[in-house]
């Protein structure tokens, strides 16, 4: 590739970012509507379950004595991640809304790689996923999180490498659909379980037995776990007991950046393929 193929694909995936992220700021409805849920699931579950639950971790007992981390500070990583889930799944269904409606047609007879395209939905919904997550993350000092700038760096570029993942991932599923119908019904059988197995990190423990046992085997291919569990270890920290986490933050971020790879180079391949 050229240096001349190279500025055009960067100016055509910048262009298609661009009208991703102007979608998402003059569409005040999805965007409220968006941090509406998120402050639903922090008040419901986080304050609502934590007064029940107690502290997570407590040496004495849950709830009991002054160790341990108060539960909605132990649910708060996976509730950025369940928004970052959506947001960036929900961006991709524009790839099969503009193919039914003919706007991708005249996207693609455009002087421009279909590969930039792909590359600029991928950074759109990185990008949108994002703002509505650091939006989120500026209610962590109210619920007790210390302000440390390099620690919200950190979780936001985390934030944006698992936006990434499953953009990547939505793209792969859209690249062939040729209706939304087809889309939701697909990505339904894709979302439910990665819904359900991130919901499964709102808990304190796994509990014992066998279903437990299939229950931490199943996670293990659940791309949110690795977000989950490298946030929760980057927020808290030593708070943290160890026998929560499921790798180093390093290590789920380096399984998190393979299923980039994954789930980017076949969707790519598809996108470029489509009529």
């Amino acid at each position: 590739m050229t240096r001349d193929d190279l500025a055009r694909t960067l100016r055509g995936a910048y262009t298609v970012w661009y009208r991703d992220v102007l979608s998402l700021v003059r569409d005040k409805a999805r965007l409220g509507s968006s941090l509406f849920m998120s402050v639903i699931f922090l008040v419901g579950i986080g304050f609502g379950l934590g007064g029940v639950i107690g502290k997570v971790g407590a040496t004495s007992g849950v709830g009991a004595g002054t160790a341990g981390v108060p539960y909605v500070q132990f649910v708060f990583p996976a509730m950025l991640v369940m928004t970052a889930l959506f947001a960036a799944m929900q961006s991709t269904l524009s790839i099969v809304w503009d193919r039914e409606f003919g706007f991708m047609r005249k996207i693609l007879v455009a002087p421009i790689s279909r590969t930039s395209v792909a590359l600029g939905k991928v950074a759109g919904g990185v990008t949108v996923a994002t703002i509505q997550v650091a939006i989120m993350m500026l209610a962590m000092p109210l619920i007790g999180f210390g302000f440390h700038p390099l620690t919200y760096l950190w979780m936001l570029l985390l934030v944006i490498l698992f936006s990434a993942v499953m953009t990547a991932l939505g793209i792969l599923i859209a690249a062939r659909q040729k209706s939304t119908q087809a889309f939701q019904m697909i990505n339904m059988f894709v979302m439910m379980p990665i819904t359900l197995l991130t919901l499964g990190s709102f808990l304190p423990s796994f509990g014992k037995g066998v279903l437990a046992t299939v229950f931490k085997a199943v996670s293990q291919i659940n791309p949110a776990s690795y977000a989950v569990d490298a946030l929760r270890q980057i927020s808290l920290g030593s708070r943290l007991p160890l026998a929560m986490s499921i790798h180093s933050a390093i290590i789920d971020s380096l399984i998190l950046l393979v299923l980039f790879v994954v789930f980017a180079a076949p969707g790519v391949l598809l996108f470029n393929k489509q009529d």
